[in-house]
């Protein structure tokens, strides 16, 4: 059964975050630094499969993900799954428990995971003396906003095919930009049908039939371990979609 480790003290302090390196990230003032170094309480390392979060608790802590990737979801009372959106490094995760009395949503690692770990207690001191980390947050949660807006679109009005694409156009693109994927080999997308399935809306057997257009058309391969994307702008084609010019994203 996969199982999430205990809390460790910092292996990597935040002056070495190998986030900071990253292109496409926001770095700290030296001001900011030492306040998320305060922030931070220790590290957590999760196995794939692990529950980081279930829904309905009262969860009291915050995590940043510093490498893997999880995935957010909800469950109905008979099983069924629906798969919200993936985490990526950079990506702030049980904010929505902090602001609320209870989570609303559940958080599994989908791969081997490092989680860094802040004190919700400390969030309004955050607040109350670096507007600039939370105007940060707001800025993190209102592209969470953005992303779903898409994802709903997605699922309400593109056909079984467009959907498909645009799930691996997204996950591609943004692994891309925070840069997940090492210069050589591969890029593989680390998900199963059964997750492409339970976010799109679709059967199983529905889903394994849209990749094999997709896999027909020359744009994705299909591998035991997860989906590469070969032909990006042809895989964005298909899907109707081409992603925001950001710029430099924060995390905390």
């Amino acid at each position: 059964m996969a199982q999430t480790k205990p809390l460790s003290p910092s292996r990597i302090p935040c002056e070495l975050c190998p986030l900071r390196r990253r292109e496409s990230f926001r770095d700290f003032t030296a001001e900011e630094l030492a306040f998320v170094s305060s922030f931070k309480i220790g590290e957590l390392a999760t196995d794939p499969g692990a529950t980081i979060i279930v829904e309905g608790e009262m969860h009291p802590q915050l995590y940043t993900a510093m490498a893997g990737w999880g995935f957010r979801y909800k469950i109905l009372e008979d099983g069924r799954r629906q798969i919200l959106n993936y985490i990526l490094p950079g990506d702030l995760i049980g904010l929505q428990g902090t602001l609320m009395t209870e989570m609303l949503h559940s958080v599994e690692a989908l791969t081997r995971m490092t989680l860094c770990i802040f004190e919700r207690d400390r969030l309004t001191s955050l607040f109350r003396n670096h507007p600039s980390l939370a105007y940060d947050l707001t800025w993190i949660a209102s592209r969470e906003e953005s992303m779903l807006d898409e994802h709903l679109l997605s699922i309400g009005r593109r056909t079984a095919i467009e959907r498909a694409a645009y799930l691996l156009s997204f996950l591609d693109n943004r692994a891309h930009v925070v840069g997940v994927f090492g210069e050589d080999g591969p890029k593989i997308l680390p998900l199963t049908q059964q997750h492409v399935a339970d976010t799109l809306g679709l059967s199983l057997v529905h889903t394994n039939k849209t990749l094999r257009k997709l896999a027909d058309l020359g744009t994705i391969r299909w591998l035991d371990r997860g989906c590469e994307v070969l032909e990006r702008e042809k895989l964005m084609d298909i899907a109707g979609w081409r992603p925001a010019n950001e710029k430099l994203r924060p995390f905390i």
